[in-house]
């Protein structure tokens, strides 16, 4: 069966994009999925992500990570859905509804160039909880619910310490959870290194970022209500944290590198 996919990506978080028709299914499932996202015999990405397009300004997305499993949601992948959809409308900007595994999520776009958008999302209310697992060592966590889990260290920390820190609290929470080390280096500006669960080292997070503005915010490290800067390794997103209940706003690029056909 022949495949028509785009590869998309958030910050160098990259996916592999396909219709649900093409598939005669909405999901890709797991062998699939797989096998698109293996950088020497597929496209190569950190997921793939299905859409099905149920009215104009609606569409549903379900995300498969690079492992084959089906996380809640993605961030990145959210905002990489939004321009595919985006690139195939006369509209230089607009507004879009995505159904996802964590609810509908509220996206707004404004086009910059041909394969390049700017992409905003409401993304929902984080709750910000304690944490405690015996794999974090010494280190202090909280877990922060962003339709998606994660759980986040604002103690200092190197590159290296992502690697044995990322797969043993990742393994260790039942259904895996995402992990980010995180800082403030300046007013309103936090750099965070991701360990996503069913991926690995990723070079952005969407939800990652907003979990970390989340938490920063709660913990009186940055303001609410203002933008907050979230530095990750493939470049920065802009996340705003309401006073009011912790909703988050993602603001950030969706970037398409490629279209083709795969054999599947």
């Amino acid at each position: 069966m022949q495949l028509r996919i785009e590869k998309w990506h958030g910050l160098g978080n990259d996916f592999v994009i396909v219709r649900a028709e093409d598939l005669g299914a909405a999901d890709v499932g797991e062998r699939v999925a797989r096998m698109l996202c293996d950088r020497r015999r597929g496209v190569g990405g950190d997921g793939v992500l299905a859409v099905s397009e149920e009215a104009t300004h609606t569409a549903r997305m379900i995300v498969r990570n690079a492992d084959g499993s089906r996380p809640e949601m993605c961030g990145n992948g959210l905002r990489c859905v939004v321009g595919w959809l985006a690139s195939g409308r006369e509209l230089a900007a607009g507004q879009l509804t995505i159904a996802t595994d964590a609810g509908e999520r509220a996206c707004r776009y404004e086009r910059e160039s041909e394969h390049c958008f700017r992409v905003g999302v409401a993304m929902g209310r984080a709750t910000v909880s304690p944490f405690s697992h015996g794999a974090t060592g010494a280190r202090s966590f909280v877990r922060v619910d962003v339709g998606n889990p994660h759980v986040v260290s604002f103690d200092a920390y190197c590159a290296e310490d992502l690697q044995s820190l990322g797969p043993a609290i990742e393994r260790g929470v039942p259904g895996g959870v995402n992990v980010e080390l995180a800082r403030l280096v300046g007013p309103g500006h936090l750099e965070t290194l991701v360990w996503e669960r069913g991926v690995g080292r990723t070079a952005a997070c969407g939800t990652g970022a907003c979990a970390v503005a989340a938490a920063a915010a709660t913990a009186g490290l940055v303001l609410f209500d203002e933008p907050v800067t979230v530095e990750l390794p493939g470049g920065a997103l802009t996340i705003t944290v309401g006073r009011d209940g912790c909703a988050v706003d993602m603001l950030g690029p969706a970037v398409r590198v490629f279209t083709g056909v795969i054999e599947i």
